[in-house]
């Protein structure tokens, strides 16, 4: 009797040292320890292989890590055993999505539903995560699921996820107004939930809005000094505006991250940051040289910036093009584009890949604000080759996407149609649109009457008369003004 009571202890201190094993793992996935959280699950996994929460966290946290072929391999495993797993069919269900079998993916998670009975909020939480985290996920479906959870389990304290993935689906949808009031909603179950608060900073952001993701970020590192993710955030924003306040930032998200190959990177970019190009250069190349094909492919865009800041256009391309082949399309920036678009209109008979490539940057840009910046960006370097055409075109959308455009702006999309020789637009522009609006102004009728006796260079059609007329009548009034 004594040896069976011993027994008994023992199985529960060993079920309560795998449950803790389990939710530290999940705490450092949550604070973004990949590494960290992936020691933990196996820890678990070397005294309980089939441990259901540890298997099912250590898929997530390699598909965290770029890795879904091991994910996708561990699950199958594991489904293989237990058919009625119901995690580790959300976790097989999201590498579905991955692949874009959306009709298996959904028939998993209805049945990983089906066999908890609907009842458990962690499944619920598990199919949005997925459906969130996948590029085919679909987050109406995200939301339909949480939607599901009954309300009463939803505002359980222990499920403020719930709101935080609510809020996480929203944004995905562009929902913006809806995301923030669910990681609101969240905060005020768990009112030192970081992540919410660095949610709430996502939303801005993908809006260009620092008066209001700077404070967001701010406030997720006061309500947790260990939440890493927003330290990232605010050093990446004052990479170029403030390096010595970048590096207290990225000393502070070392200090509670896990040291991986991203950070060392970073740790060269400051470098570059200080203006220190050569070093950048021959720090980025050892990385290169050492790492094979394991290195960040960002090492080859900080070697192109740092020659381009150095003259050496060619070496800037060569980089930049090696960056360009190993880099995962998932990963491109726009300003990855857009400084491609810069290398490549230094050099002659590349301007249509130039212009295709900020094509390509204002694709991906999210907010309006970022999109108008790099149409100018364009627009200049289009004005830089004499490629009046394209200049004309990128002004042309500059000023249908200007809130409140200047009569600057209006004079330099007519000017830019004239020097492309698109004489009936800058008829249309300095005729039909400057003059109305400005009617005080001088440019429109000047401008309006070379458009008009460009358009009639044989002086037959007579068609710059009026304007011409109408030129001389304000040059008179002005001058009676006077």
């Amino acid at each position: 009797m004594k040896k069976n009571s011993l027994l008994l202890v023992f199985l529960l201190l060993a079920g309560s040292f795998v449950y803790a094993q389990v939710e530290q793992g999940e705490k450092y996935y949550y604070y973004q320890r990949y590494q960290s959280a992936e020691d933990a699950f196996r820890k678990v996994l070397a005294t309980e292989p089939d441990n259901e929460a540890a298997n099912y966290w250590l898929g997530q946290v390699m598909i965290a890590k770029d890795d879904s072929a091991s994910a996708k391999v561990l699950y199958q495993q594991q489904l293989a055993k237990n058919s009625k797993a119901p995690f580790i069919l959300v976790g097989m269900g999201e590498i579905d999505l991955m692949d874009n079998k959306i009709t298996e993916a959904r028939q998993k998670f209805e049945t990983a539903i089906s066999l908890t009975k609907g009842r458990d909020v962690n499944v619920f939480n598990a199919i949005a995560r997925a459906n969130i985290d996948a590029g085919p996920g679909d987050a109406k479906y995200a939301i339909e699921k949480i939607n599901a959870i009954p309300q009463r389990r939803r505002k359980d304290q222990k499920n403020a996820e719930s709101y935080l993935l609510l809020g996480r689906a929203n944004r995905k949808l562009i929902n913006g107004g809806d995301a923030v009031q669910a990681f609101k909603q969240a905060l005020s179950m768990e009112p030192k939930l970081a992540a919410a608060k660095y949610e709430i900073g996502k939303v801005y952001l993908t809006q260009n809005n620092p008066e209001f993701f700077l404070p967001a970020f701010e406030e997720a590192v006061a309500l947790d000094p260990a939440y890493a993710p927003a330290f990232n955030e605010l050093f990446f924003y004052w990479f170029k505006k403030d390096i010595n306040k970048a590096r207290e930032y990225f000393d502070k998200y070392l200090a509670v991250s896990d040291r991986d190959i991203s950070s060392q990177y970073d740790k060269t970019s400051i470098i570059y940051a200080s203006r220190d190009f050569q070093t950048a250069i021959d720090s980025s190349k050892l990385k290169i040289d050492r790492l094979k094909d394991k290195a960040d492919p960002r090492y080859y865009k900080l070697v192109a910036y740092s020659y381009d800041e150095l003259k050496d256009s060619v070496n800037a391309k060569n980089y930049l093009e090696q960056y360009f082949a190993k880099q995962k399309q998932a990963d491109f920036l726009p300003q990855d584009y857009v400084f491609r678009g810069k290398l490549l209109g230094k050099f002659p008979g590349n301007e249509t890949e130039a212009m295709n490539a900020y094509e390509k940057a204002v694709e991906l840009d999210t907010s309006k604000a970022g999109k108008l910046e790099i149409m100018r960006a364009a627009a200049d370097i289009a004005t830089s080759t004499k490629n009046y055409d394209m200049q004309a075109e990128w002004l042309g959308r500059i000023y249908k996407n200007t809130p409140e455009p200047t009569n600057r702006d209006l004079f330099d999309l007519g000017f830019a149609n004239y020097q492309a020789k698109k004489f009936e637009t800058a008829d249309s522009i300095f005729c039909g649109v400057y003059t109305v609006k400005y009617p005080e102004e001088i440019f429109g009728y000047m401008w309006c009457a070379r458009a008009a006796a460009a358009r009639d260079t044989s002086m037959e059609k007579g068609t710059a008369v009026e304007p011409y007329k109408k030129l001389i009548s304000f040059g008179r009034s002005s001058g009676e003004r006077e």
